[in-house]
């Protein structure tokens, strides 16, 4: 009796793995590369460093819609808060600010903050995107 539980404690974990390798690819097949051309405002280049940067398909106000990732990292002594400016290759642009509200603080030395933002009425991929990042006052 406890051999035929074991054996079945084992499928069910191998099912289980099998399910989530099976939903992680089907969620792969919606991310893809971005290629951005990074364009980081004179002041910026050693107060931030770009961490993440990635490019996904979801379901945003009933629609799919582009939505991007965008991670930084305080690389400066000083406490920032970053204005981030996404410029797509059709006219379409999206942005904010991180972190986007400063009750918590703005992002300290060595942290990291991150944003989604989602691209409304853009359901294929881009050609082109053009990323902007600047640091700007408290």
């Amino acid at each position: 009796m406890k051999q035929i539980r074991g054996v079945l404690t084992g499928l069910m974990v191998i099912a289980a793995v099998f399910g989530l390798v099976l939903t992680g690819s089907a969620r792969a097949a919606d991310d893809f590369a971005c290629a951005p051309k990074v364009q980081l405002d004179a002041d910026t280049a050693g107060k931030v460093m770009l961490e993440n940067f990635s490019c996904f398909f979801k379901k945003w106000k009933g629609a799919k819609a582009l939505h991007f990732k965008v991670g930084l990292k305080n690389v400066s002594d000083t406490p920032q808060r970053f204005r981030v400016n996404i410029f797509l290759d059709n006219g379409k642009a999206v942005g904010g600010l991180i972190p986007r509200k400063t009750k918590k603080g703005l992002v300290q030395p060595g942290k990291s903050a991150s944003f989604v933002y989602p691209v409304k009425g853009m359901a294929e991929k881009p050609n082109e995107i053009i990323l902007m990042i600047k640091t700007i006052g408290k």
